[in-house]
């Protein structure tokens, strides 16, 4: 593939993705060695990121595979933000949801509205007290 000089700045790449919640915190993590791009390891948040590179990320105890589509021009809405990069993360076991968390989970149909003092009660005889 080749490269123009056009790129972004790592740091305001992952900005502007969302993907950290202000540009000092993404160059933190970047010189943290926290973030790969196309497998080599960089600590320059000033290192430039091209479309179709892939970013490997550190967030949130979670490894993220990220390909970038669009360099971006600002930190604009979430909607817009997502149509900066696929995400190639693969789905691990781990990431789904246990059974045993959902079986004690009270849930209400939609529409419902809020529960009656009646309701709480018998959601909360549902849950383990927390004396025993």
């Amino acid at each position: 593939m080749v490269k123009t000089n056009a790129g972004r700045r790592v740091d305001q790449w992952l900005f502007f993705a969302r993907l950290c919640k202000s540009r000092s915190l993404a160059g933190r993590l970047v010189e943290a060695g926290k973030i790969r791009i196309n497998r080599e390891k960089t600590n320059k948040p000033a290192q430039l990121v091209h479309e179709g590179d892939v970013i490997t990320a550190m967030l949130n105890r979670q490894v993220r595979v990220i390909e970038v589509v669009a360099l971006g021009t600002r930190r604009g809405p979430a909607a817009e933000a997502v149509t900066l990069y696929n995400d190639k993360t693969p789905v691990t076991p781990s990431a789904k949801k246990s059974p045993a968390i959902t079986a004690f989970t009270p849930t209400r149909p939609k529409g419902m509205g809020r529960p009656t003092k009646k309701d709480r009660r018998k959601m909360d005889s549902l849950k383990p007290h927390p004396d025993f």
